[in-house]
């Protein structure tokens, strides 16, 4: 048979420009993921300066943490270590709180506190903060947080997160659609790939993540993903067990795989009831268990409403892989088979309709519970990831209403041959199981090694005729046709889909955004050696306008004051605005706006000595950003000097 070389406008090239433009769209809208457990308070505060050493230095979490003795480190102005190495558990009731105790004599200066840890769902979490003894001082130490979670570590873990995904939707989707809606397809060699493909990629993406959460969460070495005692200790957390447990039920899967298309693809139609039903039960169980595996892990397994949460968690998964994977199937059903009886395509599309009410049930209590409010859904990273997967979904319910609308006008091809049709192509995909060309008859004398092989050619040949009138009899269908561009479009909608479904699941929820942030600008009241400490986000407008202004007070009273400003980026990076400036005033005794223009002392880093405070009040802060030549805002906070 001569091969054709595909066109530029084959369904699969189309297929494959939707989804990489759809996928481009959602990783640019974006923001850098970061972890779900955040820092609500330290002691001493960040930029304060103390009159003497403390004892210890502590961090307190929005959620629990994972940590360890290298999670706390505390560095002088020189950069050498200045706590004692051993992890303080100060946890008590709901208070989530660890720190480290300081050496004795240490001299005055600025000290750097560097923290890395694993939030409950499974994602690192790192920052850094500086106090200073005495007075401040130069420092040798980065300001910057450790980058975990990132670079090339990163992205690979983020990949095999997106492939186990996709896997878990292909195979149990796959799986659900033979038995509820076409069971002839359990024998149909593109179905069988495609349901023990996504099997083999979710197995070696659980594989890949087992590996490389040692350095995901520690190192960022790729080499460290071969550290045998790391993996001993990943396995020793809530993640290692969740993907351990996963493995084991992947391999009863691959049980449930070889049955389908073994046993049961090999029985007729009225010998198929009692195995379907068992098959049914058995996938069921096994599926839910894998989608467990999130919930217990992730997302689900922390915040409010846990007990609720997680078998929403379940159900809303097994929702998504019943739809998604359901349409992969019947994709591939459309364009690499014969014939797609009406009656399967009813039923998939009955079945397609309670799954997406389903997930949209679940998914709104979700977005509630992750989201919290209407500041957070526009006003935080994850809300508005989470709009942008709204927005995709609206796009892929528009084609699925066009999907339904074309079932409903597809027609039966009453060809009696169909069924054989079915055989035929797979021999024509599967040239070496062809043994003996049933359509060629040989001439008894024919027993030559050529004659054989020309005869093979032969069978080969018709079996491809026989193919391409089918086609042709499939392609002269207009419903048929319209059908298979609408499930053509919806596939490639739905790979963006899972790409915001991802991106969402590394990535921290507004709720938690939005709490940290108030606990961190909660306006101090000042007491000795305990500085004022506030946090105001700003957005300039321009190109990389966005950030957050922190700003201290020392020692936060009356009379004369130590002021440090930090301006970063979206990030949590320090921004190296062009300029800064800050305006006191007290209105209720229509004192100022006393101005105040702090220097430079580092990147994202100002400083001003002998700021005056001449009255106790409820004081404005006004902070003047300028990110630009043009483009500069003025946020403002109170605060209360005592």
């Amino acid at each position: 048979m001569t091969a054709t070389a595909p066109r530029f406008g084959t369904a699969l090239t189309r297929l494959l420009l939707v989804a990489a433009a759809l996928l481009g769209a959602v990783f640019a809208t974006a923001s850098p993921a970061s972890a779900h457990a955040a820092v609500t308070a330290t002691n001493p505060k960040d930029g304060a300066v103390v009159a003497s050493a403390p004892k210890d230095v502590d961090l307190t979490f929005s959620e629990q943490v994972a940590m360890d003795n290298k999670s706390i480190r505390v560095l002088d102005p020189n950069g050498k270590r200045a706590d004692t190495g051993e992890l303080l558990n100060l946890c008590s009731g709901s208070i989530v709180k660890y720190g480290v105790s300081l050496r004795d004599g240490l001299p005055k200066g600025t000290y750097t506190v560097a923290w890395q840890a694993v939030s409950a769902d499974s994602h690192p979490v790192a920052g850094a903060f500086t106090f200073s003894i005495g007075a401040p001082s130069k420092t040798s130490v980065s300001l910057s947080a450790p980058d975990v979670g990132g670079g090339l570590v990163g992205a690979l873990y983020d990949t095999m997160r997106y492939a186990a995904y996709a896997g878990f939707i292909l195979f149990t989707g796959g799986g659900a659609f033979v038995l509820a809606c076409w069971q002839r397809g359990a024998s149909v060699r593109p179905v069988q790939r495609l349901v023990v493909g996504g099997w083999l990629t979710m197995t070696a993406a659980t594989i890949a993540l087992l590996l490389l959460r040692t350095p995901y969460t520690g190192s960022g070495e790729l080499a460290d993903a071969f550290d045998l005692d790391g993996l001993k200790a990943v396995l020793q957390t809530k993640s290692g067990a969740a993907l351990s447990s996963r493995l084991l039920l992947l391999s009863a899967a691959a049980l449930f795989i070889s049955v389908l298309f073994g046993a049961y693809a090999k029985r007729e139609n009225e010998e198929k009831k009692d195995l379907t039903y068992g098959l049914a039960v058995g996938g069921f169980v096994v599926a839910a268990g894998i989608a467990a595996t999130w919930a217990l892990a992730e997302h689900a397994s922390t915040g409010i409403q846990t007990a609720l949460a997680m078998p929403v968690a379940v159900v809303h998964l097994l929702s998504v892989a019943t739809w998604l994977g359901g349409l992969a199937t019947l994709l591939v059903a459309l364009h690499l088979t014969p014939a797609v009886e009406r009656a399967a395509v009813r039923r998939f599309s009955r079945i397609a309709f309670w799954s997406v009410a389903v997930l949209a049930t679940t998914g709104v209590y979700q977005a509630w519970r992750q989201v919290g409010s209407w500041s957070a859904l526009t006003g935080t990273g994850y809300g508005q990831i989470l709009l942008v997967k709204a927005g995709l979904i609206a796009v892929l319910l528009s084609a699925a209403y066009i999907s339904r609308r074309w079932t409903g006008q597809l027609s039966e091809h009453a060809a009696p041959e169909a069924e054989a049709a079915s055989i035929v192509e797979q021999r024509a995909a599967e040239p070496e199981l062809i043994e003996e060309p049933e359509p060629v008859s040989v001439p008894d004398d024919a027993k030559s090694p050529a004659d054989r092989k020309r005869a093979q050619q032969l069978a080969r040949q018709q079996a491809a005729m026989t193919v391409a009138r089918e086609k042709r009899i499939r392609d002269a269908d207009p419903q048929r046709s319209g059908l298979r561009r609408s499930v053509l479009t919806e596939a490639g909608v739905a790979v963006a889909v899972l790409a915001a479904a991802t991106i969402l699941s590394s990535t921290e929820p507004g709720r938690t955004q939005e709490a940290a942030a108030a606990a961190q600008s909660t306006a101090q009241v000042a007491v000795p050696d305990r500085p004022i400490s506030i946090r105001i986000p700003f957005d300039t407008g321009g190109k990389n306008g966005k950030g957050t202004v922190r700003l201290t007070l020392d020692p936060g009273r009356t009379g004369a004051n130590e002021m440090h400003v930090w301006t970063d980026d979206a990030a949590a990076k320090p921004l190296d605005a062009p300029e800064v400036k800050v305006a006191f005033t007290l209105t209720a005794k229509a004192i100022g706006p006393l101005p105040v223009a702090p220097e430079r002392i580092t990147r994202g880093h100002w400083s001003a000595s002998g700021v005056q405070l001449p009255m106790p009040g409820d004081w404005q802060v006004s902070v003047t950003v300028r990110t630009s030549d043009i483009d500069q805002v003025t946020v403002d906070k109170n605060i209360k000097i005592g």
